[in-house]
C-alpha cells in the first residue's frame, strides 16, 4: 500500500466546498489518478484519524488553453491545462477535519 500523503494530494477549499464541510459533513480533496476508491478512504482515515462512511470520484480532463502575448499576436502558444482527480469523501456524524487554524 502507498504512503497516505501520496494519495491525498491537496484540500479543495471553495465557497461550494465549505458549505459542503458544514451542511452535510462532506469533504474535498484532489487525489493521486491512480489512486481508487478504498485507498482513498484508508489514506482519509489514516492522517486525520476520522470514520469515512462514503467515497466518490471524478476525473477531470485538462483543457486547452491559448495564452496572448498581444491583442494581435499571430503566434498563440497553445497549451493545456493539467488533467486531475477529485474525491468527494463523506465522514461519520460527529467526525470533522481541521484544514488550517483560524486566528
Amino acid at each position: 500500500m502507498r504512503d497516505a500523503r501520496d494519495v491525498i494530494i491537496s484540500p479543495v477549499v471553495t465557497e461550494k466546498t465549505m458549505g459542503q464541510m458544514e451542511a452535510g459533513n462532506v469533504y474535498t480533496f484532489i487525489v493521486a489518478k491512480d489512486s481508487n476508491k478504498i485507498e482513498i478512504g484508508q489514506a482519509v482515515e489514516k492522517l486525520w484519524d476520522v470514520k469515512v462512511l462514503d467515497v466518490r470520484t471524478m476525473r477531470y480532463a485538462g483543457k486547452s488553453r491559448r495564452s496572448f502575448m498581444g491583442r494581435m499576436a499571430k503566434n498563440w502558444s497553445k497549451g493545456r491545462r493539467p488533467s486531475f482527480k477529485k474525491a468527494v469523501v463523506q465522514l461519520a456524524e460527529g467526525e470533522h477535519i481541521e484544514f488550517y487554524e483560524a486566528g
